[in-house]
């Protein structure tokens, strides 16, 4: 079967469109044929050699959010048949033709939601939901500010913050184009957050308050932009580091005005809180399917234009979903 890996970190070149045995199921997993998989900001810090929660040793496949057809069940399997559309999240291994998934794993695909579609649900959908609902502790009427507001999981964030109830919701995004592409699916104001001065913007949007909760995913400067643009008692949410530039927070530059930064880890709602994950899961599908919620799949590209993929989502060229299509020519 075709796969993408990478022999050793660096730049989008070191990822290899080759050749690897196809893979065959064991006892208690499936064999799924991979219609679709998810490319997300994830994948370039594994494959940059950035800090990671979880360990990539070479050769080494990404992709941990896969929709396809069941091909073939390992022994002891039951209550799936092949043919059966799914959706599954993985660690690793979906930049590729077919994969291997334990049978706790796999998740029907909901009539209706293509597989393109399917692979925004989990990881981008999961992380806006429980980033403003949970880690943002988010009080209905509040004022919710998104960076990179036009990619994966801010798209899925906008939407959601106006179907919580946000008394504002103010998109942060590189360009103009990006902006509206926020503002179509419901923010109410935009701002320019490669401006030095958009914090200031913010706190003009908001009377000179703030916003309550910010999604703080670009890192580097932008974080200290983003404390000055929160409110007393806000509450930021950094979930990602897309500048890969670290930063240190004086705790005490947070202590007067009552604000507080949290990190946000997907893995940790799989692992410590799966029903929850579950029931999200689920509460996304009834959105989508009623139509309150649009799955914003973005560029879609061949298995083997892996490395224009990871082009494209560094330079922050993309809106929506990227999607990867193994079988795609």
């Amino acid at each position: 079967m075709k796969t993408v890996r990478f022999h050793k970190t660096g730049g989008p070149e070191v990822l290899v469109y080759e050749d690897v045995p196809d893979p065959k199921p064991g006892p208690g997993q499936v064999l799924i044929k991979v219609e679709a998989v998810g490319v997300n900001f994830a994948d370039v810090l594994r494959r940059r050699g950035d800090p990671y929660p979880m360990p990539s040793p070479v050769p080494f496949t990404l992709g941990g959010e896969i929709a396809g057809i069941v091909e073939a069940l390992g022994e002891g399997v039951t209550g799936i048949s092949v043919g059966t559309s799914v959706y599954v999240t993985c660690r690793e291994g979906g930049y590729a033709q077919y994969i291997v998934a334990p049978a706790e794993s796999i998740v029907p695909l909901p009539a209706g939601i293509s597989p393109a579609e399917a692979t925004t649900l989990v990881i981008q959908g999961l992380t806006a939901v429980f980033a403003i609902k949970e880690n943002g502790r988010f009080v209905k009427g509040e004022t919710v500010l998104i960076e990179a507001a036009a990619g994966g999981v801010g798209s899925f964030a906008v939407q959601l913050a106006k179907e919580y109830g946000a008394g504002k919701i103010i998109a942060a995004a590189s360009s103009e184009e990006k902006r509206q592409f926020a503002l179509d699916l419901g923010a109410d104001v935009a701002v320019d957050y490669t401006d030095p001065n958009w914090a200031q913007v913010v706190k003009e949007m908001t009377g000179g308050l703030g916003a309550d909760i910010i999604l703080e995913v670009a890192g580097g400067q932008t974080v200290f932009q983003a404390l000055d643009a929160l409110a007393p008692f806000g509450r930021m949410v950094v979930y990602g580091m897309a500048s890969g530039e670290a930063v240190q927070v004086d705790p005490q530059a947070l202590v007067i005005e009552n604000q507080s930064i949290t990190g946000f880890y997907i893995g940790g709602y799989f692992r410590r809180k799966p029903d929850l994950v579950k029931a999200e899961i689920a509460e996304l599908v009834r959105l989508a399917r009623e139509g309150k919620l649009k799955l914003p799949v973005g560029t879609v590209l061949p298995l083997s234009k892996a490395v224009e993929a990871h082009k494209l989502l560094e330079g922050r060229k993309t809106t929506g979903k990227m999607v990867l299509e193994p079988w795609a020519v």
